[in-house]
């Protein structure tokens, strides 16, 4: 069996990821190169794009996603919201979103007949799903606030939280867009706010991208794991599983459709795609300053080989990763954005001199282009508090 070594996977991560040897030329190659960009923090979607693209500015991003609709954004995979290329996304609403389009779809029935709000939460949902598509096709792009003035059937809002300190109320028209954006049937068409933060105005999907292609689920699941393994590979049937949020039979499935191969990692049972067991050159070392949820950082389940000992300190509990650190392939610290907009850093081991030295030029590269520009990521890690508390 062949077998590849953590130095050859640090040695794909490092190319494939654009982290090593020359950066993308424009925002869309990058996405692409990674299947797609984490989007949950507006924010670190951007970041992540400055990590891979020559020259990149937030213009750049913007122009794809709203102007040229070159990208888009689109809830999928464990119900996380990512940047495709707008050719995969055919692929992405059947592959994952439908997933989550029905759970979202069952979960927001069953809150409305709890609530009391309907005795037929589909029926509800049903009609609420038409009215605001409807309110969209004939007046055009809208913010969440200004659909539940226009369409009084999704008008209500119930508590959540009862009895915590963040206890509050929520409205419905949020989780009917949910829906109707997982569904594909809406879409991000523009932000209101700036790019730190997340202010969506909705559109019709079919006014804004036209007419979407309806592909069969399962081969586009199994496009999706093509992708994957084509960035990401070698991988275990756990990573693969994770990265869908789907089922271990449906991975399963996909993987034998594709004919992998399977290799040894480290004592556990790897895949590739049949044309990539090759070797890739060895790069020289590299560093990296990657956002929150950054998709190299959290590509895989598995992830001892690239993590080590600091997984505590740059994952919270549920898995969510903060800033982090990269030296030569692996995470060796986090970092923080002050008020001020300027970059600090805290390793979590000694990487020597001239490691340390690439390390804090790479930090004054991100905050000359941050220009003073504060930015609070929604995932903070226990290095991020450590650095926000000795600036106090």
């Amino acid at each position: 069996m062949l077998s590849i070594d953590v130095a050859q996977r640090r040695a794909r991560l490092a190319r494939r990821h654009l982290l090593s040897g020359p950066p993308a030329a424009d925002v869309e190659t990058a996405t692409d190169a990674m299947v797609c960009l984490h989007a949950t923090d507006p924010a670190g979607l951007f970041l992540s794009a400055w990590a891979r693209v020559d020259g990149f500015t937030v213009d750049e991003l913007e122009r794809a996603m709203y102007t040229d609709l070159t990208l888009v954004k689109q809830l999928a995979m464990r119900r996380t919201l990512f940047v495709f290329p707008r050719d995969l996304l055919p692929v992405a609403l059947a592959g994952a979103s439908a997933r989550v389009a029905r759970t979202e779809r069952a979960r927001l029935a069953k809150l409305v007949e709890t609530e009391g709000i309907a005795d037929d939460g589909e029926a509800w949902l049903a009609r609420a799903c038409d009215e605001v598509l409807a309110e969209l096709t004939a007046g055009g792009p809208a913010n969440a606030t200004s659909l539940r003035r226009r369409v009084p059937h999704v008008e209500a809002s119930v508590e959540h939280s009862q009895g915590k300190a963040y206890a509050g109320r929520f409205a419905l028209v949020g989780r009917v867009l949910t829906v109707l954006s997982a569904e594909g049937r809406v879409t991000r068409a523009a932000n209101e706010g700036r790019w730190t933060s997340s202010r969506p105005l909705w559109a019709a999907t079919e006014q804004v991208l036209g007419p979407l292609p309806v592909l069969d689920e399962d081969e586009a699941r199994t496009r999706l794991v093509e992708r994957w393994l084509r960035a990401f590979g070698p991988g275990t049937e756990a990573d693969v599983k994770w990265w869908l949020g789907s089922t271990l039979t449906a991975v399963r499935r996909s993987l034998a459709e594709l004919s992998v191969v399977e290799v040894d990692l480290d004592g556990r049972p790897g895949w590739v795609l049949p044309d990539d067991v090759d070797p890739v050159e060895p790069v020289e070392p590299w560093v990296a300053l990657l956002p929150a949820l950054d998709p190299t950082v959290m590509g895989w389940s598995e992830r001892d080989w690239y993590v080590g000992a600091h997984r505590a300190q740059v994952f919270d509990t549920v898995g969510n990763a903060g800033p982090t650190v990269w030296w030569d392939g692996r995470v060796v610290g986090g970092w923080d954005i002050t008020p001020r907009g300027e970059v600090e850093v805290l390793l979590l081991e000694d990487v020597g001199r001239d490691a340390r030295a690439a390390i804090d030029a790479r930090a004054e590269e991100l905050t000359g282009w941050l220009a003073g520009t504060p930015v609070l990521p929604r995932f903070p890690s226990s290095v991020t508090a450590a650095l926000r508390a000795a600036r106090r």
